[in-house]
């Protein structure tokens, strides 16, 4: 496990877990719009004080957020004061951010991005993550993780070791998402740009959040 040292006010560095539902929808986001960049939000387990000594840090889902304008000041306010909401009635927190460049060589995160992880989740959330997708990894059979994650420590985001990363059905996960993208399910996600555009269109994904469930049990 990586853990920072403690020297005056350091903050540990915690292992991260991340689950079948968050890891897919990361990845069809960024399938479905693969001439965009897109960003989204990561949300994790509020802990209670009885798991407060824990030390990973459980993804359990992510909101897919933009896929045309990423940084619209009023769109980006609007979505997270959603999200926030939607996170605290389900006893979850905002933990993270996670975006695809446009370009496949692209793996820099820009300032607005940066405004948007330090300022908004960063300053509420200690151990907040920044995933970037290796656009060069995302492939039909994917057998290797193209999430490249930091975490804010100590006032700076730090890579993370991918030892120190865990997901949730091993083998099995990759196998889900190949089958999601053989299906083409991505065509089924919803980001805020298209709720926007129809609010009846689903945020949250529920739908999709079930058929992620039913192939991961299917190829369990």
């Amino acid at each position: 496990m990586c853990l920072c040292v403690y020297v005056s006010n350091r903050v540990k560095m915690a292992d991260v877990y991340f689950s079948a539902r968050a890891y897919c929808k990361i990845l069809l986001h960024a399938i479905k719009y693969p001439y965009c960049a897109i960003n989204g939000l990561l949300l994790a387990k509020s802990k209670s004080k009885s798991d407060a000594k824990t030390s990973e840090l459980q993804i359990v889902d992510c909101i897919p957020l933009f896929h045309i304008c990423l940084h619209v000041s009023p769109m980006s306010e609007v979505a997270l004061t959603m999200i926030d909401q939607y996170a605290s009635r389900k006893g979850l927190v905002i933990a993270g951010y996670y975006l695809a460049n446009e370009n496949i060589n692209d793996m820099s995160t820009d300032k607005p991005a940066h405004r948007i992880m330090s300022e908004k989740i960063a300053e509420n959330f200690g151990q907040a993550l920044q995933v970037v997708i290796n656009n060069k990894e995302m492939t039909y059979n994917m057998d290797i993780n193209p999430l490249r994650v930091s975490q804010h420590a100590d006032g700076k985001w730090k890579s993370k070791d991918k030892a120190d990363i865990n997901f949730e059905g091993g083998k099995t996960l990759f196998e889900t998402m190949a089958c999601l993208m053989k299906e083409e399910d991505f065509k089924n996600l919803v980001d805020f740009d298209n709720h926007l555009d129809n609010i009846a269109l689903d945020w949250q994904n529920l739908k999709l959040n079930d058929r992620i469930e039913e192939v991961m049990e299917n190829n369990q």
